[in-house]
């Protein structure tokens, strides 16, 4: 048996950020069982976790459609529920992406988890699968930022990378669901991470997520961690660097990411979290 609770994570107000489930057991469920309860949920994530107790923990995270690899709302949520019972330190997770671990430290009165993602990579996006995604979204290639080319970047999920050229055109955001969500499948996508660089240490985000049943991430960690990966290993800053991700203002659930980029390895992803009732 475990013990369900309910978070949200990249914001202080149960308001805002992204709601996460957080299944904390001896054993995790079968994997049917896990799908299930995270359908019942209805947040974009559930994260389950076993043992209850220990060093290090097995994590596995369920969309209500399908499980990801990972993902870094619900483990910023998961961590924050542990650090209520154990206190502040670092917790070591194993996901089928890799080993994750977080640190929880108290920062002006309130906790705050930063995980460090697995090695981040990129490619270049294929054109055609840019062009196809496009079409779903409704947006053209002369509204995305020539500085950032389309990739796939990595750090624990794969996601397609768009620079939106204006605020404007990342603030109106609607597309064909099953279209968007078929070719993601295809392209073995989490989600299509919609950006835009308000400056070098502040970028707006936002995040279709149609895989998991979802049509858009308020707050989308495992995308922040890939972004770092990509401005750094693609020559768009000088690392070591602190940006700040905020995401969806545009859906009133204003939520803060902060990223800290190393010079090499994974990348730094932090925030706070509040329960939900």
């Amino acid at each position: 048996m475990g013990q369900l609770t309910r978070i949200t994570a990249f914001s202080d107000d149960p308001a805002g950020g992204n709601p996460a489930g957080v299944w904390v057991g001896d054993s995790r469920p079968e994997p049917d069982e896990m799908l299930r309860i995270a359908a019942e949920v209805g947040y974009s994530e559930t994260a389950f976790v076993s043992p209850s107790i220990g060093p290090w923990r097995t994590v596995q995270y369920f969309s209500p459609l399908a499980e990801v690899p990972f993902c870094g709302h619900a483990t910023i949520g998961l961590v924050h529920v542990l650090a209520a019972e154990e206190g502040e330190g670092t917790y070591l997770l194993e996901t089928r992406a890799g080993s994750v671990p977080v640190e929880v430290t108290r920062e002006d009165g309130r906790m705050v988890a930063t995980l460090t993602s697995v090695e981040p990579s990129h490619v270049d996006a294929d054109p055609t699968l840019v062009e196809t995604v496009l079409a779903h979204l409704g947006w053209t290639a002369d509204e995305l930022d020539p500085a950032f080319p389309p990739a796939v970047a990595y750090a624990g999920a794969h996601h397609l990378v768009l620079a939106a050229a204006t605020r404007e055109r990342l603030a109106e955001v609607s597309y064909d669901f099953d279209a968007l969500r078929d070719t993601m499948r295809a392209a073995d996508l989490t989600t299509v991470a919609l950006v835009w660089r308000e400056s070098d240490a502040v970028w707006h985000a936002r995040n279709p997520f149609p895989v998991g049943g979802v049509v858009e991430d308020p707050a989308t960690g495992a995308a922040a961690a890939a972004l770092g990966g990509l401005l750094r290993d693609g020559g768009h800053l000088e690392a070591p660097a602190d940006l700040v991700v905020r995401q969806g203002e545009d859906m009133g659930r204003p939520s803060l990411l902060m990223v800290h980029v190393p010079e090499e390895g994974g990348i730094r992803v932090g925030g706070t979290a509040v329960l939900l009732p």
